[in-house]
């Protein structure tokens, strides 16, 4: 069956208050339970923030290291699920449970097979 990823898209900057995030992560918590009773679960975790990134960059045979997000911008990925799921169908339909749980954009792609 095909793998699907469900990619978290936060807003840079600061973080909702407290009892706003609690909601969010017992919704996410519930949607993700959802998913693994459901059999498609996979893998799924929350990211640290991007200034916590370090990028490897090659260059003339050599790897640079760079500390910080590989591009700076008004978003980043906050987190992701993989899913197994028969179609795109059904993995959109997963996709707007989480975006509804999370308040945030998310966006789904197939894997490549093979």
């Amino acid at each position: 069956m095909p793998q699907y990823l469900l990619t978290v898209i936060e807003p840079s900057g600061e973080m909702p208050p407290p009892e706003v995030m609690e909601t969010i992560m017992h919704d996410v918590g519930a949607v993700d339970q959802e998913m693994r009773e459901a059999g498609i679960w996979v893998f799924a975790g929350g990211l640290y923030p991007p200034s916590s990134a370090t990028v490897l960059r090659p260059k003339d045979g050599e790897v640079l290291l760079t500390d910080g997000p590989f591009v700076e911008g008004r978003e980043h990925v906050g987190g992701f699920s993989i899913i197994t799921a028969p179609d795109l169908d059904a993995a959109l339909d997963w996709g707007r449970k989480l975006a509804r749980a999370t308040t945030l954009p998310i966006e789904v792609r197939p894997f490549r097979e093979g």
